[in-house]
């Protein structure tokens, strides 16, 4: 496919450092990468300043980056600029050290034991729709947030941190906002004394001051609460060893900012996108009344729920919450016939990826149906990556699946989400892709003629 080359770089476009810091690289990724992809083709070489990255656009390219030769790469530069925040967490650990953590964190992301959460899901949806009235103006985005962080907040803690929500939504809204800016994460350090970096300072230890209430609560009582930190708290190694606070904070710190963060902004997007489908939104509505009737949805109820799973799966498609992956050489190969030196970067897009004709047709249209009749085994490996993949893939990534399955299906059953005339709603690639300005909506309660159930009209939503 690839032919090989004497080249020692692809050819791409070069950054200067204005250029860089003013133009789309830094603050319009999703735009640049997608005219990169176009305009190059499979592989281009990208310099900024005196730093070279490639950036593939094949499936199988990214597969012998993140399978092949993951061993070659570490993290790159963005994540690690974030270990201030992250830690030695999955998402930033390296070699050995995230080897120990991954197989400790493992059990507690077994299949079995996020399917126990299930209940905890819907019943927090539940207590949300009882403050929905029909006809109200809502922040789709906001309610969802809301929501997950309370739902992490109990499979993780076995907690209702509904008391800290506020105050913990206003610190993640600033450190991602904070993270927005790559141009600020790579070169400006953190230990600057910024104005930004002191905000972010104050609002990383407003989040570890519950984190570390957690835990020194948890080990104080000794008790196992079913959760996941229950699981982290008493995972051991091969040798015995077990998590020290500060690697549980580390661990917790990135399901609690990022755990619910990529879901609720999956939904958001997903409730977007129903908003103007309405053909889409009534298949939905269907199948819910088919499978459900007038009842919340259960476990059980997901293999039944199959076009429900698709809505989710096409929205994880045209706005991933993990946008974009980027690696760092720690050993020289080649790609393509071009050689990797050791501290180049790599970096792919599923933004891009998963808007290439060559895989779907109509790449920007929202067709859930898409994916009837296994599209996912037709598809190459990595024409589909939204969690990630190969040893570095997402733990969660069977929790946020599930969790925004069951949210939709809750939420769908119940109400309708217009939305509000003129309100712009658009992608900001943070560290995750949520929608810059939120998603602004109008409640519309479905009536009885639609699922053959009573609806309360203006009142709140019916209890289940």
């Amino acid at each position: 496919m690839w032919r090989a080359t004497r080249k020692k770089f692809p050819d791409g476009p070069s950054e200067g450092l204005k250029r860089w810091s003013l133009g789309p690289l830094n603050n319009n990724p999703l735009e640049y990468f997608t005219r990169v992809a176009h305009e190059y083709g499979d592989i281009a070489g990208l310099r900024v300043l005196n730093f070279k990255t490639i950036f593939v656009n094949h499936p199988d390219l990214i597969e012998e980056v993140l399978v092949t030769n993951a061993r070659k790469y570490s993290k790159g530069r963005v994540l690690r600029a974030n270990r201030h925040v992250f830690g030695e967490g999955l998402l930033t650990s390296e070699g050995e050290f995230w080897l120990r953590q991954r197989r400790l964190a493992q059990p507690a992301f077994h299949r079995v034991r996020i399917a126990s959460y299930a209940a905890t899901m819907v019943e927090y949806t539940k207590r949300l729709l009882e403050s929905w009235r029909d006809g109200e103006e809502r922040d789709a985005h906001q309610e969802m947030m809301r929501l997950t962080l309370q739902i992490v907040g109990k499979t993780l803690f076995d907690a209702d941190v509904e008391r800290d929500a506020q105050e913990v939504g206003k610190s993640l809204e600033l450190l991602l906002e904070i993270g927005a800016n790559f141009r600020r994460a790579i070169f400006v350090p953190h230990w600057l004394p910024t104005a930004a970096n002191f905000r972010m300072k104050r609002e990383i230890a407003q989040i570890e001051k519950i984190l570390y209430r957690i835990i020194g609560e948890r080990r104080r009582s000794g008790r196992d609460a079913g959760d996941l930190l229950s699981m982290l708290l008493t995972a051991q190694d091969e040798d015995g060893s077990r998590m020290t606070d500060r690697q549980l904070r580390d661990e917790t710190i990135t399901l609690f900012l990022a755990g619910h963060e990529t879901t609720a902004s999956t939904l958001s997007w997903t409730w977007w996108l129903l908003a103007q489908n309405p053909a889409v939104e009534a298949k939905l509505h269907a199948e819910l009344d088919a499978v459900l009737g007038d009842r919340a949805p259960m476990l059980d109820d997901l293999p039944k729920l199959i076009y429900t799973g698709h809505v989710i799966t096409e929205s994880l498609r045209l706005y991933p919450a993990a946008w974009g992956l980027a690696r760092l050489t720690v050993e020289e190969h080649e790609i393509a016939g071009y050689p990797v030196t050791k501290g180049m970067g790599v970096a792919m897009a599923q933004w891009v990826v998963h808007r290439d004709p060559r895989w779907y047709d109509a790449p920007k249209e929202f067709r859930p149906g898409r994916w009837e009749d296994d599209l996912i085994k037709r598809l190459p490996r990595f024409a589909y990556f939204p969690f990630g993949g190969g040893p570095r893939q997402c733990i969660g990534n069977t929790f946020a699946v599930m969790e925004a399955t069951l949210i939709l299906a809750t939420i769908a059953r119940k109400f309708r989400l217009r939305l509000v005339a003129k309100h712009s709603v658009t992608p900001l690639a943070s560290i995750t892709l949520r929608p810059r300005h939120g998603v602004r909506v109008i409640l519309e309660a479905r009536q009885k003629n639609e699922t053959g159930a009573p609806f309360a009209g203006r009142q709140s939503a019916v209890a289940d």
